[in-house]
């Protein structure tokens, strides 16, 4: 099955014509089209569509002449034997064939020469609401078994027939890839490490399971990158006990108060001061291959343990894979990865191992607007035998205390990357850090008690990201425009709906337009008082941070995603936990919302079913490219 992505790929370029085309779009296939504005096209907006209000509602709203279709929702059948979803008689089995819940990062592979017509969605699963989830929020160990199933990613298929979205039945790509009965290969510097081995694995080289699978990327060779992110709140921890792995526990926030799945009570793999180890073995980057169902998908190491979000690829001008990573979490850091090895247009599987050799480096940013790459390497930069590192693998699973060490820029918790495609510049979401102070203030992170988050734009030096050092600039500084405290800095294009609050997921389209998705948490009324969605952000010229508002998801629910087709025609969203997040701060709900009295009960607002995690496709009636 993974010689269709050979076959898709020949059917339209030649070897040069790969590499430019993998080059420029950075996806794995499209390309890049220029902007076929008037005279003066940096005075008119790239985006046509009209633009929808701020709000809060129990169902969701979407630009004029736009469709928002739902196309697969959780507890729908993936594998061939799912049940019926019945909410009310759930069990593990069945949700390891189901469609798992809080769908995040989608991927976009392509089946079809027009890469926009046929493909496969790799779908990530973060976590779980129990109390949306279950009739009697209770622990068991079926339900944790369920929660563990809930969680991972899924695989389908989907075709565009007569102008609308479906889910290909029986397709012999349809996968789940769970927390509970998935394993999971472990390659790179830390593989068959002492740290990584238990009595489960004495080997050190096979994980069961993934979780906290949040954001991710895509790779030019046809791959997906699904982020581990918050796995910390998965592990019990007792901060008051002394071990060889307390530091670590420590600076991961492993503790006994953050436990939010208490899965430790039925499961002591999850105890982090049982099994010691089993906690090293989450917080990677893990590749998937969603056109080999056969495939094990695999932990690498080589790009660093820490709560993964984002993940943006190139082939940079020399054939080296970049990738660069973000940390989610207050004060955290941008992480950038170099391949050793070169990339290969013509041989998919040579390519299978370039994410295991190179050079991991983490941002260190300057008020002057520079920015410095320092590599995490061992023996240099104190990373050594004095400051608890005794091998490289030290320092790629404990990532965060070597970025410690060589003076990273501890950020506004990094989210979403998304390099332009035009213009080559990485973009990054700094979604908030309500614990900043005064005093820790820098030219990148301006404000304290920043609840509203920013966007900046790295400059590559001649568009090489190998280099060691770049400029930055500030794109946004997000919040209303209208309250002095927010010191927001959008164009004064921006109309009193197109502003918005922590950025979260991003992407640009195949024409270099950027779309920013906002998570403002159970705190939104406070944020912005409108309901998380989608803008259109202009990244150029005399409209540059001019926000237009596209899509608004129901009240409680958070917007991830996105993925685009190759002709921009067609756009993938994520609806993720509906009903959940400050629910009591709707003014037509005041309450706690649960399973038998949800805040909203979007998409199918039907009272025997509670609220639904769902991807829709977004598509424009009568065809075109999304936005106009």
């Amino acid at each position: 099955m993974s010689k269709i992505f050979e076959r898709v790929l020949a059917a339209r370029l030649n070897r040069r014509e790969a590499m430019t085309l993998i080059t420029a779009a950075g996806a794995t296939i499209g390309w890049t089209r220029s902007f076929a504005g008037s005279d003066t096209p940096e005075v008119r907006s790239r985006f046509s569509f009209e633009e929808i209000e701020h709000g809060v509602s129990e169902t969701h709203a979407i630009a004029p002449g736009y469709a928002a279709e739902v196309l697969i929702r959780w507890g729908d059948a993936v594998l061939p034997g799912a049940p019926e979803f019945d909410p009310y008689h759930q069990t593990p089995e069945g949700q390891e064939l189901q469609f798992g819940y809080n769908n995040d990062h989608i991927g976009f592979l392509p089946l079809d020469q027009s890469a926009s017509q046929r493909g496969l969605l790799c779908i990530n699963h973060e976590y779980v609401h129990p109390a949306l989830m279950f009739p009697r929020h209770e622990l068991t160990l079926e339900n944790v078994e369920i929660e563990q199933s809930a969680v991972g990613c899924s695989i389908i298929e989907v075709s565009r027939e007569k102008g609308r979205w479906q889910v290909v039945d029986q397709s012999a790509y349809a996968r789940r890839i769970t927390g509970r009965t998935t394993p999971i290969s472990i390659s790179g510097p830390a593989a068959g490490n002492d740290r990584l081995r238990t009595r489960q694995d004495p080997a050190g080289t096979t994980v069961m399971g993934t979780i906290s699978n949040c954001g991710g990327g895509v790779t030019p060779w046809g791959t997906c990158l699904v982020a581990e992110e918050n796995f910390d709140k998965y592990f019990y921890g007792r901060n008051d006990l002394e071990h060889k792995e307390s530091r670590n526990h420590f600076r991961y926030q492993i503790s006994n108060t953050g436990t939010a799945t208490m899965w430790h009570r039925f499961v002591e793999r999850w105890d982090a001061n049982k099994v010691l180890n089993e906690a090293n073995r989450f917080g990677w980057m893990v590749e998937v291959d969603p056109y080999d169902a056969d495939s094990s998908p695999v932990k690498r190491t080589a790009l660093g343990r820490f709560c993964h979000e984002g993940a943006a690829i190139r082939i940079n001008g020399d054939g080296r894979v970049v990738l660069y990573m973000a940390d989610d979490g207050e004060f955290e850091y941008i992480y950038r990865f170099i391949s050793d090895n070169t990339f290969n247009p013509l041989k998919r599987r040579d390519n299978f191992t370039l994410l295991d050799e190179g050079t991991l480096s983490v941002a260190q940013f300057a008020d002057d607007g520079s920015l410095r790459w320092i590599p995490l390497v061992y023996g240099m930069g104190g990373i050594n035998e004095s400051n608890g590192f005794i091998c490289q693998a030290d320092v790629m699973i404990e990532a965060r205390v070597a970025a410690d060490l060589v003076g990273a820029t501890a950020m506004d918790r990094p989210e979403g990357i998304a390099v332009n495609p035009q213009s080559n510049n990485v973009f990054v979401a700094l979604s908030k850090n309500k614990s900043r102070k005064p005093v820790k203030t820098d030219a990148v992170n301006t404000r304290a008690k920043n609840i509203w988050g920013q966007i900046i734009e790295l400059v590559p030096p001649d568009g090489n990201h190998s280099a060691d050092a770049f400029s930055w600039e500030m794109l946004v500084q997000c919040g209303s425009p209208a309250q002095e405290i927010a010191a927001a800095t959008w164009s004064t294009a921006t109309s009193k709906h197109g502003w918005f609050a922590a950025p979260d997921n991003c992407a640009f389209d195949h024409s270099g337009r950027f779309w920013v998705c906002t998570d403002q948490g159970g705190k939104w009324h406070k944020s912005s008082g409108t309901a998380d969605g989608l803008w259109a952000v202009e990244t150029a010229g005399p409209l540059r941070a001019t926000g237009r508002m596209f899509f608004r998801v129901p009240v409680g629910a958070e917007l991830t995603g996105p993925a685009f087709t190759a002709d921009d025609e067609s756009l993938f969203l994520s609806v993720q936990h509906p009903g959940a997040d400050g629910a009591r701060h709707y003014r037509s709900f005041g309450r706690k919302s649960t399973f038998a009295d949800p805040a909203t009960r979007w998409p199918d607002f039907d009272p025997c079913m509670p609220p639904r995690p769902a991807v829709v496709a977004v598509t424009r009636q009568g065809g075109g490219r999304i936005g106009g």
